[in-house]
């Protein structure tokens, strides 16, 4: 039951109250007639007593003393000498009658006060659950704006009539339903203007109905509008402030936990910059250092140095080149796909692409450690050509620095997917690390091999951009697989539903 269904049910009609004291004395006066032989009158008169507690308890003040003095009446008239007349011939049933009255009044008043305490006392029992619960629903809240629903939902189940909310936004703005009244529009925008509850008995505003600031702290997050109506003295007012009261420290604290959200956000984004930039800073002096001392070389001594140790600076000037081209294009494919993340796609065959990379791979390596296995009749994919040649060119590349042994490419169809692996016989991941090396800048600890550490983060950043995943698994016998997974769409080109 509501607070306002509480407070409804103080008291009943009047019709309801007339017929309840008519029937409990016409009843009491039957019992009286039957048991005329057996009761004094005394003990008639305690009859009609109890009738009078039964009434106080179950009505208001007025039906109670209503109901002394029609037993008085009904005693005198009925059981009194002379019957049947209101006449009293005995001084003794005058006082009687007198003490009967009193005691009758005194029992209404008595009974009256304490309904009226039982009916508060089960109005503040039913608020205080009512804040209790709504305490409890804004503590589980993450956004403001489920605070208006539980907000209007709270106050119409206390103050039924029409009661309204409206939020201030990141401007200072009031925001306001349209289908709300211009009374009731104006009347929270002045609420908020004056930072105080506003109604009928405030000045200067005297308003029809009563409008509530959301307020924490003197911190105004929106208004409340509550019929005045719904409002019958000053702990409907209480009551109402207290729901505002909790409703503006709910909005105070998402305000607040959005607020250290977006300074941790940006706190992380910083020490990610930091990280970046002293990564690239240390990953690119190394080869330029090296290039610099190279051709300083060549330049300074050509004339002294034999023709071996100049095609060995030589080497090492394009071994640096290239090292700095690979570590240069990796950072800005990282750093574009990070803000980013949407690329241009269009239909692509994957054993097209796989042969492009594995044509520049053996063209660098000419080993023959790398082997290639694409499973006929792949279907046609969604991709960026150059991103994915890129990924498996970073895979392949780390397999065989990380590797001795021959490198396996593997291409598959699994389950709406097309799976591409990259296994070699090397030392394997340590156990723990399988996410770990997907971080920029995260380099195995198991060979001498120099890197950026961003090679295994652009393949996963290249991969999920994609709408796909790049995961490291370990082999059966010893090493690694790479395994790309990328999602086979339901339309093949042209508008026609994939035939596999």
């Amino acid at each position: 039951m509501t607070p306002y269904a509480v407070a409804a049910g103080a008291g009943t009609g009047s019709q309801r109250q007339f017929w309840l004291v008519a029937g409990l004395l016409a009843a009491a006066t039957a019992v009286c007639f039957l048991l005329e032989d057996l009761l004094s009158v005394t003990s008639k008169a305690m009859l009609y007593v109890l009738v009078v507690v039964v009434v106080s308890y179950a009505t208001g003040l007025r039906a109670a003393l209503a109901c002394s003095v029609a037993s008085v009446v009904l005693l005198n008239y009925f059981f009194i000498e002379p019957r049947f007349a209101f006449r009293i011939e005995a001084d003794e049933n005058v006082t009687a009658l007198l003490a009967m009255f009193a005691v009758s009044a005194v029992i209404s008043q008595t009974g009256a006060v304490l309904r009226r305490q039982a009916q508060l006392a089960r109005l503040n029992e039913a608020r205080a659950w009512q804040l209790q619960r709504l305490a409890t629903e804004l503590a589980g809240i993450s956004s403001a704006g489920q605070v208006p629903v539980i907000a209007e939902r709270i106050l119409n189940g206390a103050f039924p009539g029409g009661c309204h909310t409206a939020l201030l936004d990141a401007s200072g703005n009031l925001l306001l339903a349209q289908a709300l009244p211009l009374d009731v529009q104006e009347a929270l925008r002045a609420c908020v203007a004056a930072g105080a509850v506003l109604g009928p008995s405030t000045r200067p505003a005297h308003l029809p109905s009563w409008c509530l600031p959301l307020a924490f702290e003197d911190r105004i997050e929106g208004a409340a509008y509550v019929p005045g109506g719904a409002v019958r003295n000053a702990r409907d007012i209480e009551h109402a402030q207290a729901i505002c009261a909790l409703l503006g420290q709910a909005l105070w604290r998402l305000k607040l936990g959005a607020s250290v959200q977006a300074a941790q956000e940006s706190a992380r984004w910083h020490r990610a910059q930091s990280t970046f930039l002293a990564g690239i800073s240390h990953d690119f002096r190394t080869p330029l250092a090296a290039m610099v001392t190279a051709a300083s070389s060549l330049q300074a001594q050509r004339d002294k140095l034999g023709l071996p140790e100049q095609q060995r600076l030589t080497q090492i000037i394009l071994d640096e080149a290239a090292h700095l081209a690979v570590l240069t294009e990796n950072t800005l494919q990282f750093a574009r796909l990070e803000n980013a993340g949407k690329i241009q796609r269009d239909w692509q065959a994957m054993e097209e692409i796989v042969g492009s990379v594995l044509a520049r791979v053996r063209q660098r390596d000419s080993s023959g450690r790398v082997h290639s296995k694409v499973a006929p009749g792949l279907p046609l994919i969604q991709a960026d050509p150059v991103l994915l040649a890129q990924l498996l060119d970073n895979l392949l590349d780390n397999a065989l620095k990380y590797s001795d042994g021959p490198v396996d490419l593997v291409a598959s169809e699994d389950g709406g997917h097309v799976a591409v692996a990259v296994q070699d016989r090397g030392h394997g991941i340590t156990p723990g690390d399988e996410e770990a090396i997907f971080e920029p800048y995260r380099r195995s600890d198991r060979s001498g091999h120099r890197g950026a550490g961003l090679g295994l983060a652009v393949c996963r950043a290249i991969a999920r951009a994609h709408g796909g995943e790049l995961q490291l698994r370990p082999r059966d016998g010893g090493g690694s697989s790479f395994v790309l997974r990328l999602p086979l769409p339901a339309q093949a080109p042209g508008g026609l539903p994939d035939a596999r």
